[in-house]
């Protein structure tokens, strides 16, 4: 035959550099393709690193568009000044002198009188250990990430109970797993290694279920769809509870040797310490010993604990953990037929989920022919499983419930005996670790120092708030305070809003990097432009000076004084460190690195080298000599040669003299060890040490070998969270700290020491006149706004309408092609909508950070973004309506401070079309210091 002849494998690219990619927060590896021309290196196109342990070659929509993303026209090209009005857009470009001379002029100052009058806050970069040191250098109090706004009671809510959470810190087990379950789970986090995961689960036949009020993403492929009502993950998960423990269908040996389950509550009302741990006189918890019938410390070698035991003292009775939660789950209250009505599913579906998770659990029991030791001496033969594992993220964090429901699935998790045994949920390294294994806040500041220590972490108690000492915050944010005591990320939702009302004070500067609050990363975004614009009655910003870095000219842009200019992720050295979120798998430690596969065209520095220089010139301890000169030249040079402590830096790979991981010297060609094996470092984990961490010597003892812990760490599981009990007994009236008398009843409330479940909803919904649910999450193609410049993302979601439950739909005659006016008590879009049956009934939902504002991001004034697209951001206020007792709390969980976005209740009204068939509001277009973009993107690589 006749065929033609077809180069299948035509030569595509010069060279190929890998390195990691930066459009998620997955950080997979990428093959990059580069030509070199005569005008420099170009990047041909991007394809997935097969032997990078993320994701072995699989790339995304995302990863692949890169090249785009490298190329686009929104681009910042140099340092700008404004010369107009804020939000004109109206900026000089200068140079990096002039930039510097600015900055230090305004930052001087402020760090020789009050450091606390520079907010430095951080959105979605993946450098934060370098930051908050810069941060802590300069002795500001005042630094956080965008956490606080994300998900922050996934963090916290999993680090206060099982010692790390979801997502970053751990894994599912996905080659035993066989019962897979996801809550709250949206399509833009995790995207390659949930893909590749759930097509292992679903080649080897395991059953996936989805709980989500909608069916979209991995929902969609679920075997099973639990459609509930926003914010009630909670609630549907203790009533699972409460079924499994009537049922009796409970691991009690697991809760006995690795829980605080058999742990001593102290019942006496008159003691300090009531409602929390017994201790002996060393400190430790106690149980009561089944063997001996006394009192013993819990992690005593020979101790035998007693769920069940009971240790009377004076005429009182001390119970266990365990017994207050049976006498807290078992009550009617959690019956499924009680809770169905609120949950949206009904009673039987509750029992048959609870029914599932037990029968794989128990019934399709694992056991690992693999020996180990825990951390009471004692030797097991076996590594013993359930093969069911749990997946959350923001769907359950962002309400203001979310800290508790995030608790009350690790405690699921837990009476299943299904974290870190084979089959469940798996630790990355460098977790586990345990809340008192991390740093408390800082807060304590004065001229012309470093701060006292770092400004986040885990509170214990009302000691540890950032308090002033007249009892005012301490932070702009109010984080660590009484209105919000375990906000372990910061606030960053509220830095604005505080800095423009002075409260708790006046700052100076504000210091933003890549964080759009401006428009999409912020509730009230009309609101927050405006207090970005706002001037006293003298003329004077109200915020007298913002300095903003990014790569892109987004909607902040022209709100700022003067403007960093970023780097693209293919340009810069970045370090994904185990001092910072690693890219780890539950087998082995990992980090990886960045790294300028090509140079960039314009004037532009990464962000963390240009605070490096200005670090210096600012001459802030650590970032200079004794004799006054720049200690690092780069942040390829900080990367190598910074010390966190003595052989503790960066990066854990090639230390020393080449062949240490972990711990070692500074090695000079430590990043090209790095560049040769394809940009990662991997350390496994000994197979005695794959399974039980927390408890097993062998990996802590591998973990203190390669750095991650200076002395073995075991502990155990704290379903009975004291800090919480401590908030408790300070609203009761305990103790020297008190808290304001109107914060008493709601910390009385939500601080149960074990999980709880309230409605956010009540006394708030307006007699319920805004009874539809409305939800916003990211797509696939989308993460956070970084796509809106991309020319390849752009034609997968370029506009978005409101998805409508058939409900609704149908209740207002809706059709194709129709608009809905959406109100909450904040205020009003009008938008598009479509018809989507695969969603709970009460709830209404779109795209988030779609919608864009006209002269943003180099957009054409008739791009989709700016008049088919919209934000449901505009609904939002960071405060709640008036209650019944007169009071606008702050919408956000009242431990943690995490905003409550999911939490937002509307009514839908059918609308004529607007005659522009633009969504509404409209804001006025701004002026682009980029210009436009062209026509047409288009390029040859040769």
């Amino acid at each position: 035959m006749n065929q033609p002849k077809l180069n299948l494998s035509p030569k595509v690219s010069d060279e190929i550099r890998k390195t990691t990619c930066y459009m998620c927060a997955c950080r997979c590896g990428i093959d990059v393709h580069i030509n070199h021309t005569a005008e420099g290196d170009k990047v041909a196109y991007i394809e997935g690193n097969r032997d990078h342990p993320v994701n072995r070659g699989v790339l995304c929509a995302k990863g692949s568009a890169g090249i785009m993303q490298h190329n686009a026209p929104s681009r910042l090209r140099a340092p700008m000044k404004r010369t107009g009005p804020r939000g004109s857009g109206e900026f000089e470009e200068i140079s990096w002198e002039e930039a510097f001379d600015i900055a230090e002029g305004w930052l001087r100052p402020i760090r020789e009188t009050d450091p606390s009058k520079l907010a430095f806050f951080t959105g979605r970069d993946q450098s934060q250990s370098f930051t908050s040191w810069w941060a802590q250098a300069f002795g500001t109090p005042n630094y956080a990430a965008h956490g606080g706004f994300c998900s922050v009671n996934m963090a916290a809510g999993g680090i206060y109970t099982i010692g790390g959470a979801f997502w970053e810190f751990g894994q599912p087990d996905w080659d035993r797993t066989r019962l897979f379950i996801l809550f709250g789970v949206a399509e833009d986090h995790d995207s390659n290694p949930l893909k590749m995961g759930i097509g292992k689960l679903k080649k080897r036949g395991a059953k996936v279920v989805g709980v989500n009020p909608v069916r979209s993403g991995y929902n969609a492929v679920a075997d099973e769809w639990y459609g509930i009502t926003p914010g009630t993950d909670g609630l549907l998960i203790l009533s699972l509870v409460h079924c499994l423990l009537k049922a009796g269908r409970i691991d009690l040996e697991y809760l006995r040797d690795y829980t605080d389950a058999p742990v001593l509550i102290d019942a006496d009302p008159a003691s300090p310490s009531h409602g929390l741990a017994l201790l002996d006189d060393d400190g430790h918890k106690l149980v009561w010993c089944r063997d001996e019938q006394r009192a013993r410390c819990f992690d005593a070698e020979t101790v035998n604990p007693d769920l069940a035991g009971k240790w009377e003292r004076d005429g009182i009775v001390h119970r266990t953990v365990f017994q207050h939660m049976i006498d807290k789950y078992l009550d009617a209250q959690y019956a499924p037929e009680a809770v169905a009505g609120r949950v949206g599913i009904s009673a039987g579906r509750i029992r048959a989920l609870a029914t599932e998770i037990a029968r794989v659990a128990f019934d399709e029991a694992i056991e690992l022919d693999i020996p180990w030791t825990d951390f009471r001496g004692r030797r097991h033969a076996t590594m013993k499983g359930r093969p069911v594992s749990f997946h959350a993220m923001r769907g359950i964090s962002a309400h203001a419930n979310g800290f508790q429901t995030c608790r009350a699935l690790h405690m699921l998790q837990i009476l299943i005996g299904s974290v870190e045994t084979p089959g469940g949920f798996r630790f990355k390294p460098p977790y586990p670790k345990p809340a008192t294994a991390h740093p408390k806040p800082h807060r304590h500041h004065q001229p012309n120092a470093p701060l006292n220590g770092p400004h986040l972490g885990f509170v214990h108690g009302p000691e540890d708030l950032a308090l002033r000492a007249d009892g005012t915050p301490a932070r702009i944010d109010k984080a660590f305070t009484w209105e919000n005591p375990l906000s372990a990320h910061g606030l960053m939702h509220m830095v604005i809003s505080n800095a423009h009302a002075g409260d708790p004070y006046r700052i100076d500067t504000l210091l933003l990097y890549m964080a759009n609050m401006a428009w999409n990363s912020s509730m009230n975004t009309r609101g927050t432009m405006e207090m970005l614009a706002d001037t006293d009655e003298n003329g004077d910003y109200v915020i007298p000076h913002i300095i903003y870095a990014d790569t892109y000219s987004s909607e902040t842009v022209a709100y700022a004084d003067l403007i960093l200019p970023d780097t693209t992720y293919l340009e810069r050295h970045d370090c994904i460190s185990l001092l910072d979120r690693p890219i780890s798998e539950a087998e082995a430690a990992a980090d990886a690195i960045r790294w300028p596969v090509v140079e960039p065209d314009r004037d532009v520095r990464s962000f963390q080298t240009a605070m490096l220089q200005l670090g210096s010139q600012l001459g802030l301890p650590g970032m200079v000599k004794d004799d006054g000169t720049p200690k690092f030249t780069d942040f390829a040079d900080y990367m190598v040669n910074h010390e966190r402590r003595p052989g503790i830096g960066p990066l854990m790979g090639w230390r020393g003299d080449g062949t240490e991981t972990g711990r070692g010297a500074p090695n000079p060609a430590q990043l090209d060890r790095y560049i040769e094996n394809g940009g990662f470092c991997l350390a496994y984990v000994p197979e005695e040490g794959q399974f039980m961490k927390p408890w097993n010597k062998a990996y802590q003892d591998w973990a203190v070998e390669i750095g991650l812990f200076d002395k073995p760490s075991p502990y155990i599981f704290t379903l009975w969270c004291e800090p919480l009990r401590r908030f408790q007994l300070a609203a009761e009236g305990v103790g020297d700290l008190q808290p304001p008398d109107h914060l008493r009843d709601r910390m009385r409330t939500t601080m149960d020491p074990l999980p709880i479940w309230w409605d956010p909803s009540e006394g708030q919904d307006g007699d319920g006149e805004y009874d539809v649910h409305a939800l916003t999450q990211r797509p696939m193609a989308m993460y956070h706004s970084w796509g809106t410049q991309n020319a390849w993302l752009r034609q997968i979601h370029g506009r978005n309408p409101m998805y409508l439950p058939t409900e609704i739909w149908e209740a207002q005659g809706f059709a194709d092609g129709d608009w809905a006016r959406i109100v909450s008590p904040h205020g009003a879009i009008t938008v598009p909508v479509a018809h989507m049956p695969a969603l709970n009934h009460r709830t209404i939902w779109t795209w988030n950070a779609i919608g864009k504002r006209k002269g943003a991001w180099a957009l054409h004034g008739n791009a989709p973004e700016t008049e088919k697209g919209f934000l449901l951001n505009h609904l939002i206020h960071e405060l709640l309506p008036p209650r019944k007792d007169g009071m606008r709390w702050s919408n956000s969980d009242p431990i943690t401070g995490q905003a409550a976005w999911f939490d937002l209740k509307v009514r839908v009204e059918k609308t004529a079309p607007p005659a522009d068939l633009a969504s509404k509001p409209g804001l006025a277009p701004q002026v682009s210091p980029v210009g436009q973009g062209p026509d047409e993107l288009r390029w040859e690589v040769k």
